[in-house]
C-alpha cells in the first residue's frame, strides 16, 4: 500500500536515543506538533553492512536537514537494545557510534506491517496453518512527511541498494519550494534553478528555456 499523498500511519512505536534514553515516538503526531518535517528511514538489521554506511551518511547530512527544517529519525525491528550495542560499537568496528538521530524499534512490527515494508509472505503448513516465510525485516523504505503529517514522498529500495541521501535533501527542497511559491519542479529541479507553472503556458515557457 502507498502512503503517498495521505498521511503516515498514527502509530506509536518504540524507540531509543544515542545516550541510552527509552522513549515512545509517534511520526505523525512529531510533524504536526513539533511544526517539522520528518524523514523516516528504515534498514534492514543493525551490525549488517550496507546499513552501517547509511546510518553515518545521514548523521553526517544531519545539519543540511536541520536547516530544512527537518527531523531525522532511522528505524528498523531490531530492540532498543541492540540500537544501543551498536551506537556503543566504533565506526571502524562496523558500529555507527557518532550517530545521534532517535532510532525506533519497531520488534513488534506494527508500523513496518501497515506500511507493508517487510521482507516476508504467509504461507499455509498443511499442519500448522499460516506461517511467515522469508526474514520478516524491513526493506530499505524511506518516508519524506510534512509538517502536517502527509507523506510527500516515499521509496523502496531492496536489501543490497544504499541510498543517496542528497536526493531527499533535493526532495525536500522542491517540495518546500512547492509549499511557498505554488510552482511545480521540473525533471532534476534543484534550489536555484527555474521552476514552472502548472499550467500549458507554463511547460511551454519552461521548456522553451530549457
Amino acid at each position: 500500500m502507498s502512503f503517498t499523498g495521505k498521511n503516515f500511519p498514527n502509530i506509536t512505536v518504540d524507540a531509543i536515543d544515542y545516550l541510552g534514553d527509552n522513549f515512545t515516538v509517534n511520526v505523525f503526531e512529531k510533524a504536526q506538533q513539533e511544526n517539522k518535517k520528518i524523514v523516516l528511514f528504515w534498514y534492514p538489521k543493525d551490525f549488517t553492512f550496507v546499513c552501517p554506511t547509511e546510518l553515518h551518511a545521514f548523521q553526517e547530512a544531519v545539519a543540511e536537514f536541520e536547516k530544512r527544517n527537518t527531523i531525522v529519525i532511522g528505524a528498523s525491528c531490531d530492540s532498543a537494545e541492540v540500537h544501543f550495542a551498536w551506537l556503543n560499537t566504533a565506526k571502524d568496528n562496523g558500529g555507527i557510534e557518532g550517530v545521534e538521530y532517535p532510532l525506533i524499534a519497531d520488534t513488534n512490527r506494527n508500523l513496518s506491517s501497515v506500511l507493508g515494508i517487510l521482507e516476508m509472505k504467509e504461507v499455509e503448513h498443511p499442519e500448522y496453518g499460516t506461517l511467515v516465510e522469508g526474514s520478516a525485516v524491513s526493506y530499505r523504505a524511506t518516508y519524506l512527511i510534512d509538517e502536517t503529517g502527509k507523506v510527500f514522498h516515499e521509496s523502496v529500495n531492496d536489501m543490497p541498494l544504499g541510498r543517496n541521501v542528497k536526493e531527499y535533501i533535493r526532495l525536500i527542497d522542491a517540495y518546500t519550494h512547492v509549499q511557498k511559491h505554488g510552482e511545480v519542479c521540473p525533471a532534476n529541479w534543484e534550489e536555484g534553478k527555474e521552476a514552472m507553472n502548472a499550467t500549458r503556458d507554463g511547460v511551454a515557457s519552461y521548456l522553451s528555456n530549457n
